[in-house]
Formats: C-alpha cells, structure tokens, sequence
C-alpha cells in the first residue's frame, strides 16, 4: 500500500484550515482517509471564539478515531457522532446557530480486504480508481446547482444558502447533515486506488480545466500530490487577467491525498 498527502496553506501568514489524515492497522488490510476543507468565515462573523483550524483538528481527529476503531459504525453514524463530539466541546463557549459557526467540507473513506466505503459532504472531491484505470468521481454537487449567478465562492460566505434547503450543506454543529452526505461503498477488487483533494488542489481540473478526473489521477501517481499542488500554484499565478479564478481567492487552502492499494 502506498499513501503520499501534501497540504498547502493559500497564504504563508494564515494558517491553513484544511485538515488531513489516514490510518492503516498493523495488519496492512484496511484503512481510513479524511480530509476536511474548513470554511471560512467573515472576520470576526462566526459566533464562535476558536478558530477554524481549531474545528477541523478536532472534527478530523474525532472521524479519524472512530473510523479506525468503530467497524460496527457506518460513515454517517461515525460523522454524526463526530459532530456531536466536536459541538459538546465548545458549545458552552460559542454561539453554535450562528450561519456561520465553524464548519467544514468532508471526504471520508474506510476499506478493508471486502469492500471500499465512502462519504463526501460539499465540494471536496474523491476519486475511485478501477483495476482498468477508469477513474469514479464521487462529489457533491450542491453548490454547482445553485440558481444561476450565484458563484461558489460567494455562496460559501453567503448564511442565505448554507446548510439550508435549497443551499449547500457542510458538518457544523447539527449532525442531521449527515442524511445530505453522498454515501455508497464499492467492492475492494474493483478499486486500484482512491484520492481525495480540497477545492483548492481540484482547481487544476474543476477551474483550469487542465485535464479531467482521469488526468488527475494520473498527475498524482507521477508527481505525488505536492506536484499536483505546484501545478495549481503555477496556474494560479498565471492567471493575471483571472480569466479562469474571476473573483474567487488567488490562492485557496490546497489538500491532496493519494491512497493506492
């Protein structure tokens, strides 16, 4: 099994709110994969005295535990139970219905020597890699169904579209999201390897259209996942006139993972 990660702040003076990590028992037969791409907030807006970072740690660490040790749990029983956890633990504290208490996209995948089992949760991306190459995209798609003019990058700051019907959906404090996740499992044999990437790494597919989820895939087996990230960066600069960025961020947090089994 190999398992290359790489994670880049968008900016060196702030710190990055994505939130990576795999786990692999000793026997070298399963596995666990969660990334996380918190959302953030206006200065200031969020109800909440911690900081973003501070949510995903706590929310990555809590899916990172009970996927690895929790085998009796499904993927949406283990990210509710993670949001519970992660809310108890600063509720007494925060304003937990603020719109814009801190929040987070996920990507959480757990294998064994049977099956592949995954979850996404907004607009982080994982990739299933059949034994013929044929790459799977599973995503969801809320945020590229919003009515039109609504950009995403504006929709993600916007209270009137999160977490509600209609909207998006991100794990906050309310673990009912769980039902809005996009769930399935695959039979281990039919998986040669799976990655998962935050926006800010599948700009290279999804804003720059540098190739598609197949392409991707390919680019992180020869480059690993920091050379993925170097390419965004260098389209990112590029891009003086933001023919392709318009008036979303330069640079955005950038996650990639590549799990091949």
């Amino acid at each position: 099994m190999r398992i290359e990660l790489a994670t880049e702040p968008g900016r060196p003076e702030r710190p990055n709110e994505d939130w990576a990590s795999t786990a692999v028992p000793a026997s070298g037969l399963g596995g666990v994969l969660v990334v996380l791409d918190g959302v953030t907030p206006p200065q200031g807006d969020d109800g909440c005295v911690h900081s973003v970072p501070w949510f995903t740690a706590r929310l990555g660490g809590s899916l990172t535990e009970l996927a690895a040790s929790r085998r009796d749990l499904t993927l949406t029983g283990i990210l509710a139970a993670s949001i519970r956890r992660t809310a108890d633990a600063h509720r007494s504290s925060c304003d937990l219905s603020h719109a814009r208490t801190p929040q987070a996209t996920v990507v959480l995948a757990r294998w064994d020597a049977r099956r592949v089992e995954h979850l996404v949760l907004s607009d982080s991306a994982l990739l299933l890699e059949a034994p013929d190459g044929t790459v799977r995209p599973v995503l969801d798609d809320r945020l590229d169904r919003l009515p039109s003019g609504s950009l995403a990058s504006e929709a993600i700051t916007d209270a009137r579209t999160r977490n509600k019907e209609g909207g998006f959906f991100t794990a906050a404090a309310d673990p009912e999201v769980v039902s809005r996740a996009v769930t399935g499992e695959t039979p281990r044999e039919r998986v040669r390897s799976l990655a998962a990437l935050t926006d800010g790494a599948s700009r290279w597919t999804e804003t720059f259209g540098e190739g598609d989820w197949t392409a991707t895939l390919g680019l992180l087996r020869k480059a690993g996942p920091q050379g993925l990230i170097d390419r965004v960066r260098e389209l990112e600069r590029a891009d003086t006139g933001r023919v392709f960025l318009g008036r979303g961020k330069t640079h955005d947090d950038a996650t990639a993972v590549l799990v091949e089994l």
